[in-house]
């Protein structure tokens, strides 16, 4: 089955629809997208290959998505790091959300070096929604730090955006959450989730609306 995309402006659109008709608090949205992440990352990186998990967090949603509450992380006893470089030397798996379908232009300090640390590393790294630095409707970047960067994996929340016809990894869908009113006015062909999973493994085969 073809997938149908959702630009950046849908994209948007869609999750204050989610926020309304949906009657979902960005809070709730944001963790059902951390729980969709979690789910992808532990299909394609069991425990047998190492329980060390880095996460590259930005400023926005994207990050929150990453992050969740800081207070609760450390009440938890998971640790926060400066030196991203560093602390990839000790992680097994690298999380990308740094940047979500709404970024757009440059990559502005400090985020060159951490992107760049992402293109070169041989850990899989797993993109929330778009591997960072990626145009949303034009896919990897020509020049700068992000140009070559391909990350093992992708999860795309609520539904999969332009950039997906330049991803060749394995690309996963977080969008149980999208009643089938609201896929119906985005003309949205979501795949069907099994059971309780709120993630399904998709090929990567895209239609553009």
């Amino acid at each position: 089955m073809a997938l149908k995309t959702l630009s950046a402006k849908n994209a948007a659109a869609l999750d204050k629809d989610l926020m309304s008709v949906g009657a979902f608090s960005i809070d709730q949205l944001m963790e059902l997208a951390g729980l969709s992440v979690s789910q992808a990352v532990f299909r394609v990186h069991p425990l047998s290959r190492g329980r060390r998990i880095l996460v590259a967090c930005g400023p926005g949603n994207n990050g929150g998505d990453g992050l969740r509450l800081a207070t609760q992380l450390r009440n938890l006893g998971v640790p926060f790091v400066d030196d991203f470089e560093s602390a990839m030397t000790e992680a097994d798996h690298v999380v990308d959300a740094i940047f979500g379908f709404s970024f757009s232009g440059e990559v502005r300090e400090p985020f060159p070096a951490v992107i760049k640390a992402l293109k070169e590393t041989s850990l899989p790294v797993t993109s929330v929604d778009a591997p960072s630095s990626w145009s949303i409707e034009d896919g990897p970047p020509v020049s700068g730090p992000g140009n070559g960067f391909h990350p093992s994996t992708l999860v795309s929340l609520t539904a999969p955006k332009p950039l997906v016809k330049w991803f060749t990894g394995r690309h996963f869908i977080g969008g149980r959450f999208v009643s089938p009113d609201i896929a119906k006015k985005y003309n949205l062909e979501l795949p069907a989730y099994e059971g309780i999973d709120q993630v399904v493994e998709v090929e990567n085969i895209a239609i553009k609306l």
